[in-house]
């Protein structure tokens, strides 16, 4: 069912504490039910009835904070969900848009892969100056009594009720950030590292000689794993075709790595200047077996879990 009640308690509880909704959507719905049926005990039909009774209930947002005792009072209340609408819809996108110029601008004058860095910087600073001035913005109105003509909240602005998500948000984002950071510390360690030469010189862990193609290539697959996050979350849960993708990914990354390891081209050679141990040419050997193995382990462990997950989730 997707009537406007459903849609009315699905839109109050995506903001009240997990555990108190079960508890929470029985006691609204039963009053919702009580009060439509004693408008159509009066003769009214049930339509006009239901919409009404919403109407008199007010905003679910502001619902939602009574119930879970939250003042709307970082701004105010009078503009407090306005300012965080406009927030978040400032903050989804022009970071990003100005973290990815700054990116091609700095490659582009010759920094390769060290770009990155100052684009997120700048995709940050951006944030926070939004973040400044949208809310000054907001608190000089309230505080100057601004006339502002808000348009007044309506059944009609109620969003359909969400299918229920097999896709945590909180998994995605723990993902996109791991993934994030691996894409930052390929560059990174070429530039910092723990090892260090004889002269102080920064000794990079991966063989500097990959970047002429294979870390490249692997940081393509970490970005489309990105998108392949953010996708799966939009769908909301796992279907056959996105276990194919994701397996590709996985596979796309862990052969190209494993292949490394084994031969020998992962790690720099100049770490066998500081590293005694790694001079020995069984021990490199043991290392990437190890390197390999583990990999291996992971991606065929990912795999099946996700396998697993798809199954339920198309049950």
């Amino acid at each position: 069912m997707n009537t406007l009640t459903d849609r009315y308690l699905a839109a109050t509880l995506r903001s009240v504490p997990a555990p108190r909704r079960d508890e929470i959507a029985s006691e609204l719905r039963a009053s919702i039910d009580d009060m439509i049926e004693g408008r159509t005990d009066g003769g009214q039909d049930a339509t006009t009835a239901e919409r009404e009774v919403l109407t008199e209930l007010g905003n679910p947002d502001v619902l939602a904070a009574r119930y879970a005792d939250r003042r709307l009072q970082l701004i105010g209340p009078t503009y407090y969900l306005l300012w965080l609408r406009l927030l978040k819809l400032l903050l989804s996108f022009i970071p990003a848009i100005v973290g990815t110029i700054v990116t091609i601008v700095k490659a582009t004058e010759g920094q390769g892969f060290g770009a990155i860095g100052p684009g997120l910087v700048v995709a940050m600073q951006v944030a926070v100056q939004i973040t400044f001035w949208l809310t000054l913005t907001f608190a000089i109105i309230e505080r100057t009594q601004t006339a502002v003509d808000l348009p007044e909240w309506t059944v009609d602005q109620l969003p359909d009720a969400p299918a229920r998500r097999g896709i945590p948000l909180a998994d995605t984002i723990a993902s996109v950030i791991m993934l994030l950071l691996t894409i930052g510390y390929l560059p990174f360690q070429h530039y910092q590292s723990w090892v260090r030469g004889t002269d102080g010189e920064n000794i990079p862990i991966l063989d500097p000689a990959l970047w002429s193609f294979w870390l490249p290539a692997l940081i393509v697959v970490l970005v489309a794993s990105v998108v392949f996050e953010i996708v799966k979350y939009r769908i909301g849960r796992w279907t056959w075709p996105l276990f194919a993708v994701k397996a590709l990914l996985s596979l796309a990354f862990a052969v190209p790595l494993v292949w490394l390891a084994l031969s020998d081209r992962l790690l720099n050679p100049a770490l066998a200047e500081r590293l005694s141990w790694v001079a020995e040419a069984g021990n490199r050997d043991s290392l990437g077996l190890a390197i390999a193995l583990i990999t291996a382990a992971i991606v065929i462990w990912d795999v099946i879990d996700t396998a697993r997950k798809t199954r339920q989730q198309t049950a």
